[in-house]
């Protein structure tokens, strides 16, 4: 006896339909996410932040050997480049690492020439030995770097507010101690000659290296080594492009934040012994603009204002770019005036490709 409802029997599916539709759907989806070129190459600056810089500094170089000639390539004159933007790259170093925390620091110069000015008196007028000045004298950019981590992680002031407060305080230091008299370069010689020794020369065909640059670029590779391959390194990125989403994780942000202000404080102070090689003399007065000329390098070289991107190398590429610029400027006799405007055009363009660069992609 035959059922009054039959059961229904299961639709038939067209295979080859189905196969043509799938094909078409994901046809589709591959050509909706396919991104333009000019957005992989946003990406591609996001992930590699020392690409731009690198770029910028190959097409100068290419430019002003095009315009100069052979005089600009000449070994020497690229060792000069390097021995001019040596101690901004120093203080970039201190600088990157507070910038990589979202903050800034206007007091890094002032640090660096009160730290000189105590290696110099400490060795000249107090007749210490040379090694122990510079131990004081490192002794004495850790204090700062202590005080200026203090104010932002104990009470809490914004970093561009309590580091101007400490430029004042600490350039005013600075005027008092040493009374606004310069220590002569044969003083030192005499008496201290080891506080000069960064500023001799070794020759590499044809290029004259200072001992100075040599230390400035073993710098950069041990703070790359520390921010790339140690969990202290992971933590300042992560401080610096989230506080809050790095304290759930387990980070202790103040203390983080206080130990780059340290380091950076006793980076600076070896800044001031290559100072004092530089110049060969310690003057008061010295180095009263690095902290503007630390923020170009680091701006230039792809650091992101806002924490948490970029890379010590850039800093230093960054420093190059606008060594580059003011000496091929120079040697193609252009006015000073223009080549500082050079570099204020650079640093705006710099900041432009850094927003442009975070937008959509961040």
């Amino acid at each position: 006896m035959s059922s009054a409802n039959p059961k229904p029997s299961a639709p038939v599916l067209d295979h080859d339909k189905v196969a043509d539709q799938a094909g078409s759907g994901s046809y589709v989806a591959n050509f909706e996410a396919k991104d333009s070129p000019l957005t992989r190459f946003k990406k591609f600056l996001h992930k590699y932040p020392v690409a731009a810089p690198t770029i910028v500094l190959i097409l100068a170089i290419i430019g002003f050997s095009a315009i100069i000639g052979d005089r600009f390539l000449h070994p020497f004159n690229l060792s000069l480049v390097l021995q001019q933007v040596t101690i901004i790259g120093v203080i970039g170093v201190a600088q990157t690492l507070i910038i990589l925390t979202a903050g800034i620091d206007l007091s890094v110069g002032a640090i660096m020439v009160l730290a000189s000015v105590v290696m110099g008196r400490m060795a000249i007028d107090h007749g210490l030995e040379a090694w122990l000045a510079l131990l004081i004298g490192i002794g004495v950019g850790a204090l700062t770097g202590l005080i200026n981590g203090s104010l932002i992680t104990r009470f809490k002031l914004p970093p561009f507010i309590a580091t101007l407060g400490s430029w004042n305080v600490f350039f005013a230091l600075n005027l008092w101690y040493s009374k606004s008299e310069t220590i002569r370069s044969q003083e030192i010689a005499n008496n201290a000659p080891l506080l000069q020794w960064l500023g001799e020369t070794v020759s590499f065909f044809g290029a004259r290296l200072t001992y100075g640059s040599l230390l400035m670029l073993a710098l950069f590779v041990l703070i790359w080594y520390a921010l790339n391959w140690t969990a202290w390194g992971r933590h300042v990125y992560a401080t610096g492009d989230d506080p809050a989403a790095a304290k759930l994780a387990g980070i202790r942000t103040d203390r983080i934040l206080l130990s780059v202000y340290v380091l950076a404080g006793v980076v600076c102070a070896i800044g001031a012994w290559v100072l004092i090689g530089r110049i060969g003399s310690v003057s008061p007065q010295a180095g009263y603009t690095t902290n503007l000329d630390s923020i170009t390098a680091v701006v230039i070289g792809g650091c992101s204002l806002f924490g948490g991107r970029g890379s010590i190398f850039g800093t230093l590429i960054g420093a190059l770019v606008v060594g580059v610029f003011r000496n091929g400027l120079a040697l193609a006799g252009v006015d000073v005036l223009w080549q500082e405007f050079t570099v204020g055009i650079l640093i705006i363009v710099a900041v432009g490709v850094d927003q442009w660069i975070r937008k959509g992609t961040a």
